[in-house]
């Protein structure tokens, strides 16, 4: 395992989250979140957290881009990575997407779109953080037992 590659996987997968947050916030979800304005913070509340959850954005992506290193089982990196971003996905999805519905007032479709999002968000940075972390040649890749 080799930290400066988690770590450059882990910047990478970050910056691009960045400008997908600006499209899919901004564009993609603006009505969804007009609709739902009534469960969201104003502006200006959401603008002084952001800073918070930027940084601990980044620690997550270290966290992902570490256990993707963790788990590498030889398979071609971008393909690997999707994998393991829908897995990632699919657990983000379950441990919180759902629940944010079940406790918020937000609607059923702005819940809908916030499980697809994520599930095909983390998919994305899976193949990012795929691509960019390459295992060291002389890695031996896990398999399981037979």
């Amino acid at each position: 395992m080799n930290v400066r590659r988690i770590a450059l996987a882990a910047v990478v997968a970050w910056i691009v989250s960045l400008g997908i947050g600006f499209l899919v916030n901004d564009y993609l979800f603006a009505g969804l979140f007009q609709d739902n304005s009534a469960a969201m913070r104003p502006m200006a509340a959401l603008n002084a957290n952001l800073p918070v959850g930027l940084v601990v954005l980044l620690i997550a992506f270290f966290a992902l881009a570490y256990a993707y290193a963790k788990g590498y089982e030889g398979g071609t990196g971008i393909a690997e990575g999707i994998r393991f971003g829908i897995t990632i996905g699919v657990i983000v999805v379950g441990f919180g997407i759902v629940w944010q519905w079940v406790m918020y007032p937000i609607t059923a479709a702005m819940g809908v779109a916030l499980v697809i999002d994520s599930i095909v968000e983390c998919a994305i940075y899976g193949a990012i953080i795929g691509a960019v972390y390459k295992p060291s040649p002389v890695a031996i890749p896990r398999r399981a037992a037979v």
